[in-house]
């Protein structure tokens, strides 16, 4: 059964939660205090590999290990760098913590920057966030004046520095490397891997990224320690995340829980049900880069084994709920819309793949599909997939192939009878 065990909003709510007295108030920097005093950096990473804490990002990497790829020597120059590039469509959950709860943030990569011995640290914020730059950059000078950062923090002898970068709106700058390319003031393009970000990353020195609600966990696990961690909730993803529901539901929002919670108790249960009181048609459940699932594959938990089951996975825990009023070709063409707009043009199999996907499902949303349409759109899923110098290209396919497995009668009927089912032609909105 699902917890609501309050770990990233603890704080949230309370009056001026953004500003370090009130965070203090609430136990912020305290596990920062700890480690220092009386942890080594390789107990403070050991506490964060019992945990099992995995990164919330949607790739769902183990965060220690990924830590652990740095170099160990001291004097070699070492970047931390937290992702705050929030653009998934659906996905709204890193803004919370940013403008409610900053100094989380900034304590767990401070945290990092002990256990991995990191020199400073970027915390790349999307462009479309002002408010949030503006938070995170005063809670950054609060951190200073209190002198959690800077030189000899708290006398241990731990120098660092933390650099807010302000994005452009690129949605490919989410990508760990575009992001690196980006702070460096370059067009935000994927690089080639091998070299990863581990040996040769931000201005070419070993950097490690993690993102906004990764960073924001660290500090509870080093005050309540790593084993308290991994027996929250899921074996397979412990601890608490955050799901933002939205689209066609009564209580949209963000809800704090264990990924052992279910699709189905996540909708009903917290979500209060389908808006109006309709049908139930379909939920991507971890932003929309994921697979989407039907009315029918909701019983499953929230974390990648449960969602493994149905053939999707729980990505950025964004879900979007949609009622039997959704048309699915024009969801589906809203979705490709935006992917082919993101892409950075680099790969040929995503630059033309997406474009060409828009097409046809452009023509069978106007009632100009033709028969083999679909084929065709399976085709292209399959020629992009795993072709990409970053997973953009997946992103794209994947609810597209989807999509088209899943609703193929509903893709069949535009074809064929040139419109919409006669229950979506006053379709509303989900994205």
């Amino acid at each position: 059964m699902a917890l609501e065990e309050k770990i990233l909003t603890a704080n949230i709510g309370k009056k001026t939660s953004s500003d370090i007295d009130s965070a203090m108030q609430g136990g912020a920097y305290e596990a920062l205090i700890k480690a220092l005093t009386k942890m080594t950096p390789e107990q403070v990473l050991n506490e964060v590999k019992i945990s099992n804490l995995k990164g919330r990002g949607g790739a769902g990497f183990p965060t220690a290990l990924k830590w652990s790829f740095l170099p160990k020597e001291k004097k070699k120059i070492k970047y931390l760098v937290c992702n705050a590039d929030e653009s998934e469509p659906g996905t709204f959950k890193d803004r919370l913590i940013i403008e409610n709860d900053p100094h989380k943030i900034i304590e767990g990569i401070i945290i990092a920057a002990y256990a991995t011995n990191a020199n400073a640290g970027f915390i790349y914020i999307r462009g479309e966030m002002p408010l949030g730059a503006k938070i995170l950059e005063k809670a950054i000078s609060q951190a200073y004046e209190r002198h959690f950062l800077g030189k000899n923090i708290m006398g241990s002898g731990l120098d660092f520095d933390i650099f807010l970068v302000r994005g452009a709106g690129a949605y490919i700058c989410g990508e760990e490397t575009a992001l690196m390319n980006s702070i460096e003031g370059k067009r935000g393009e994927p690089r080639i891997k091998p070299p990863f970000p581990a040996s040769y990353g931000v201005y070419g020195k070993p950097s490690n990224i993690n993102n906004v609600e990764t960073y924001a966990n660290v500090p509870a696990i080093i005050k309540n320690g790593g084993n308290w961690y991994a027996n929250l909730g899921s074996k397979d993803t412990p601890g608490t995340r955050l799901f933002g529901l939205s689209g066609h539901i009564k209580k949209p929002g963000i809800y704090e829980l264990t990924s052992d919670v279910t699709v189905r108790e996540l909708i009903f249960n917290y979500g209060g049900g389908i808006l109006g009181d309709k049908k139930l048609k379909a939920v991507i459940p971890g932003g929309s880069s994921v697979p989407v699932l039907t009315s029918n594959e909701i019983d499953v938990e929230m974390d990648s084994a449960g969602l493994k089951k149905v053939g999707s996975m729980p990505g950025s825990a964004g879900v979007i709920v949609m009622n039997e009023t959704v048309c699915m070709v024009k969801a589906l063409l809203n979705l490709i819309k935006f992917y082919e707009h993101e892409s950075c043009g680099q790969c040929t199999p995503c630059r033309e793949g997406t474009h060409f996907l828009r097409l046809i499902i452009e023509d069978i949303e106007k009632g100009e599909g033709k028969e083999g349409d679909l084929e065709k759109i399976l085709s292209l899923c399959k020629n992009i997939m795993g072709r990409t110098i970053c997973p953009l290209g997946d992103a794209a396919a994947m609810p597209c192939e989807s999509f088209v497995k899943k609703f193929r009668e509903e893709f069949e009927y535009h074809i064929k009878e040139k419109k919409c089912l006669p229950e979506t032609i006053k379709m509303t909105t989900v994205f």
